[in-house]
């Protein structure tokens, strides 16, 4: 729970202090400055609010379940994320992690996505698909969608999951909403639930009107809106270098197992912030997929543990996050079927 206090206390001192200081800077560029300085540090505060709120959801945060679901659902709600229907798909997530049917989080391409085919279509006598598919303009664009899109994308359609992924097979691609208690990727039990947390983003949404009737809206946006865009940008970038990288493989379901697939995802470093902003999310989630109760803060010494037991199983890329993020977009694009390995995919060459 002091993780709790520290963050929100870290988050409520940040508001303060831009409410109190930044209106009164008179230089226009550097009032821009400061509101640009105020989202970033905010949106680093975030995601670990909402770390701590992944840990309820796994019940890591307390041996108490009714406190791991009230926490969750208020430090959640607080960052408009459903923590209930995000905690049934990512339990889901967990339970099918690298399969290519059921996991709910970017089971890759098996083939160059629809967007560089069309692209390439109408550039077919100047450029080569292969050269498209690498060219950094249509890298760019394919990062901004992710980054800036992705989550909310994900939240509405269930964009990126596997084919046999949802609950209910038949549902049309409009019912597969995080935000719908009768959507296809939910169980009819888990329905008042998903009420429950679409209840807890009325509230905050609620506040924010209220908020922007006080002050402003513009304000509010920068206060909220520029924060919650980089969490989310982080947490899409958290999750998608988590489970791509070339040496990691993805399986179908013949050849599929629970830690063939918790064993398919990598740790990687992002200092400082990785460490003590982020709750060390970013080093420990191959220990954190094959033992997801653990709390985090037992994580890195699990890890240190377990590394020589998985030997060469064990995948992590100490270079830069934020490199890697754009390397990652590029060379990892979709998977290709391992001739020596029935069952097994692999990123394309």
């Amino acid at each position: 729970m002091s993780y709790v206090v520290r963050d929100l206390a870290m988050a409520a001192a940040l508001v303060y202090a831009a409410l109190a200081f930044i209106p009164s800077i008179d230089n226009p560029t550097y009032r821009t400055l400061a509101w640009i300085a105020y989202g970033f540090v905010q949106g680093l505060v975030g995601v670990g609010i909402w770390i701590l709120a992944h840990e309820c959801g796994h019940g890591a945060f307390s041996v108490h379940r009714h406190l791991n679901d009230f926490v969750g659902w208020v430090l959640h709600s607080v960052l408009l994320v459903p923590f209930f229907s995000w905690k049934f798909s990512h339990a889901r997530h967990h339970r099918f992690t690298g399969h290519m049917q059921k996991d709910m989080a970017f089971v890759p391409r098996t083939s160059p996505s629809r967007f560089v085919r069309s692209l390439a279509g109408a550039l077919d006598s100047l450029i080569d698909l292969e050269m498209l598919e690498d060219a950094p303009l249509v890298n760019l664009i394919r990062l901004l969608g992710q980054q800036l899109g992705g989550w909310q994308v994900y939240m509405l359609l269930n964009a990126t999951s596997g084919e046999d992924s949802m609950q209910n097979q038949d549902a049309k691609w409009w019912r597969r909403s995080h935000f719908d208690p009768f959507s296809g990727v939910f169980r009819p039990q888990e329905a008042l639930y998903v009420l429950i947390s679409d209840l807890g983003l009325a509230l905050v949404a609620a506040g924010l009107y209220y908020s922007s009737l006080a002050l402003d809206w513009q304000t509010v946006f920068l206060l909220y809106g520029v924060p919650y865009f980089w969490v989310n940008h982080w947490l899409v970038a958290i999750t998608y270098l988590h489970h791509t990288h070339q040496d990691v493989p993805h399986y179908d379901g013949e050849r599929w197992t629970f830690v063939a697939g918790a064993l398919a995802t990598v740790d990687r470093d992002f200092g400082f912030i990785g460490r003590y902003v982020f709750h060390g999310i970013i080093d420990t989630h191959v220990v954190h997929h094959l033992f997801s109760r653990i709390p985090f803060y037992y994580a890195e010494e699990a890890t240190k543990a377990i590394k020589p037991l998985l030997g060469d199983l064990y995948h992590s890329d100490d270079r830069s996050f934020m490199g890697q993020l754009w390397e990652t977009s590029r060379s990892c694009q979709y998977v290709e079927s391992d001739p020596a390995n029935p069952g097994v995919l692999k990123w394309a060459q």
